[in-house]
C-alpha cells in the first residue's frame, strides 16, 4: 500500500504531515495560492518565494478557453503555469456555484484533469449553499456521490496516464457536501471514506466564512472529522484567511486554498493575522514584511492601481504564509491551544467559535499528545482545554484513604500551616490546588502540567470552578478518607464551597 499522506508531529487534532504527490511531497498544514491563468497578479513562478510549495488552478477555466486548453493538453498544466512543483486543480463547482451551470460534464473534466498532468484531481461536485432546503441539499448530495463513484472508475481506468511523474499516480480528492445539514455531512464524509480518496476537501464553507458563522463552521468540520479515517488529509475550499487557520488546523485540517490575496489586493484590502482592514483607514502598516519594511503606508495609497494591488498582494501573500509557520511551530512546541486563544479573541464571533470548539473538548482530549513542555492560562476559555479535561480523568488513579489535607491557597502551605496551628505530619496525604486543574499531590509539584503552567492570579471564575470541580471529584471517589480544606481569598466566597462542606471539614485562611 502506497503512503500518500504522513503524520511527523500532532497537537490537539492539528498536525505536521508529508503529502506525497506525482512533482513532490508538499509539508502540511499549508495554503494553495489560486492562480487563475486569464487573470495573474504574481506570476506563479514567484509564489515560491512567498512559501508556496503547491497551488491550485481551475481546470474549468483552462477547458473552457480553446488556447489554454490546447497549451495544456499539449505541454501539462505545470508548463503552461511555468510552475514545477506540485499542483491541484479543482473542477469548475465555484462556477457551478456561481452561476448555476458550466459547459462540461463530470467524466470530460477528471478526463481533462488526468491528462494535463494534474497532481490532484477534484471530481465536479455540487455545492449546496448554506440553509438551502432539506430536498436540495439531498438532491445535491446523491449527485454528487454519484460524480465521486465514477470519477473512481475514470482514475483506475487511467493509471499510468498522463498526470504520472516519477511513478506515481495523481491524487484524488472526494469532497464533501452536505449544506448547512450535520446528519448529510455526516452520511457524505462516510461514504467518500468508504469509496477511499487521497485527500477530503470539505466544500460549500465560503458563504459561512464571510458571514462570520464561525460556530457553523466548526460544527461541520467536527462532524466530517468523526467519520473520516484518522490519518486522511483535509482541505478546507475557499478558505484562505489567516485568521481561521489555528482554529481549522487545530480541528484536523490540513490544506487550505484561496483567491483572496489578489482578490482583497484589487479591491485595496489589506490582510492581518487579526483581520482584514482598508487601505484607506490605515495611518501605519502593522507588518515587517518586505512589503511592508519598504514602502510607507502613503506610498501604497498613492501609487498607481496597478502596482498597489501587485504590493498588496504581496504583503497578503507573506502575511497569509507566515500565519502558516506560526501554526506551524506552535504544533510543534505543542502550544497550538494558546495560538488559537490568542487569535480568536480578535473577533467577538471567532470566539464564540472556539466556545463551540470547548463543547468537544472531550474529542480533541483523545487526539491529543500526553505531555507538553507548557500550559498557559489566557482566560476564561482555557479553563476547559483539552489537557485540563485530561487532567480530570486521571484524577481517579490517585488512592486516597485517612487523613487527607487538601489546601487552595495563595500564601505557603508552610505559612497557612503555622496560622492554622496544623501540623502537616498528622495527614496521611497533602494535596494542593491548583486552577484550572484542581488537587495534586504534593510529591507531584514538579510534574506535568502542573509544575509547567502559568496562571494568573487572581484567578479568575471560571478557573477557580474548574479546579474546586475537581477538588469534589476527589473528595467523592474518596469513600475511605476523611479531609480537612483549607482555602483563602477567593476560594471560600465560591458557591462550590457549600458542596465540598458536606464532605470536608473546611477551613478558611
Amino acid at each position: 500500500m502506497i503512503i500518500v499522506f504522513e503524520v511527523l508531529h500532532k497537537d490537539l487534532m492539528g498536525r505536521i504531515g508529508r503529502l506525497e504527490t506525482p512533482h513532490g511531497v508538499v509539508e502540511t498544514p499549508t495554503i494553495m495560492p489560486v492562480v487563475n491563468p486569464n487573470l495573474v497578479l504574481i506570476r506563479p513562478d514567484e509564489l515560491e518565494r512567498f512559501g508556496a510549495e503547491i497551488i491550485i488552478t481551475n481546470a474549468y477555466i483552462i477547458h473552457k478557453k480553446e488556447e489554454l486548453r490546447e497549451k495544456a493538453l499539449e505541454g501539462g498544466v505545470h508548463e503552461l503555469l511555468g510552475w514545477k512543483k506540485p499542483l491541484m486543480t479543482d473542477s469548475g463547482s465555484y462556477q457551478l456555484y456561481e452561476y448555476g451551470d458550466v459547459e462540461v460534464s463530470n467524466r470530460e473534466i477528471v478526463e481533462f484533469q488526468l491528462g494535463i498532468g494534474s497532481d490532484v484531481i477534484v471530481p465536479l461536485d455540487i455545492p449546496t449553499p448554506p440553509d438551502a432546503q432539506r430536498e436540495r441539499a439531498e438532491s445535491d448530495l446523491a449527485e454528487t456521490l454519484r460524480r465521486l463513484e465514477e470519477a473512481k472508475r475514470i482514475s483506475r481506468g487511467r493509471e499510468g496516464g498522463g498526470g504520472e511523474v516519477r511513478g506515481a499516480r495523481p491524487l484524488l480528492a472526494g469532497p464533501i457536501q452536505g449544506s448547512t445539514f450535520l446528519d448529510l455531512r455526516e452520511r457524505c464524509a462516510a461514504a467518500v471514506s468508504e469509496m477511499g480518496f487521497d485527500v477530503y476537501p470539505i466544500g460549500g464553507l465560503v458563504p459561512l466564512l464571510e458571514d462570520y458563522r464561525y460556530r457553523e463552521l466548526v460544527e461541520i468540520i467536527i462532524a466530517v472529522k468523526q467519520r473520516l479515517p484518522a490519518d486522511a488529509p483535509v482541505h478546507l475550499f475557499g478558505v484562505g484567511h489567516p485568521i481561521f487557520f489555528s482554529l481549522a488546523v487545530a480541528l484536523g485540517c490540513d490544506l487550505f486554498d484561496s483567491a483572496a490575496y489578489a482578490l482583497y489586493a484589487k479591491d485595496d484590502r489589506y490582510l492581518t493575522s487579526d483581520g482584514t482592514y482598508f487601505l484607506e483607514d490605515l495611518h501605519y502598516l502593522p507588518c515587517s514584511c518586505p512589503v511592508c519594511s519598504k514602502y510607507d503606508v502613503r506610498y501604497l495609497k498613492e501609487c498607481d492601481r496597478e502596482e498597489r494591488a501587485r504590493l498588496l498582494a504581496e504583503h497578503n501573500l507573506y502575511v497569509t504564509f507566515a500565519e502558516i509557520r506560526a501554526v506551524k511551530q506552535a504544533i510543534r512546541e505543542n502550544r497550538l491551544w494558546e495560538l488559537l486563544e490568542r487569535r480568536c479573541r480578535a473577533h467577538p464571533l471567532l470566539l464564540s467559535g472556539l466556545k463551540k470548539v470547548l463543547e468537544h473538548a472531550e474529542l480533541l482530549e483523545k487526539y491529543d499528545v500526553s505531555t507538553k513542555r507548557s500550559f498557559f492560562y489566557l482566560g476564561e476559555t482555557s479553563a476547559r482545554r483539552p489537557e485540563v479535561l485530561k487532567y480530570a480523568k486521571k484524577l481517579d488513579r490517585f488512592e486516597v484513604s485517612g487523613n487527607t489535607l487538601v489546601a487552595a491557597l495563595d500564601t505557603t502551605l508552610e505559612d497557612a500551616c503555622k496560622a492554622l496551628k496544623l501540623d502537616l505530619q498528622a495527614f496521611d496525604h497533602v494535596f494542593l490546588v491548583k486552577p484550572p486543574f484542581g488537587p495534586y499531590p504534593l510529591e507531584l509539584q514538579e510534574t506535568y502540567p502542573i509544575g509547567q503552567s502559568e496562571v494568573p492570579t487572581p484567578m479568575d471564575y471560571e478557573g477557580l470552578t474548574t479546579a474546586l470541580e475537581n477538588v469534589l471529584k476527589l473528595l467523592e471517589m474518596s469513600k475511605g478518607a476523611e479531609f480537612v480544606f483549607v482555602c483563602g481569598e477567593p476560594w471560600k466566597e465560591h458557591p462550590l464551597i457549600q458542596k465540598i462542606k458536606r464532605r470536608a471539614k473546611c477551613i478558611f485562611v
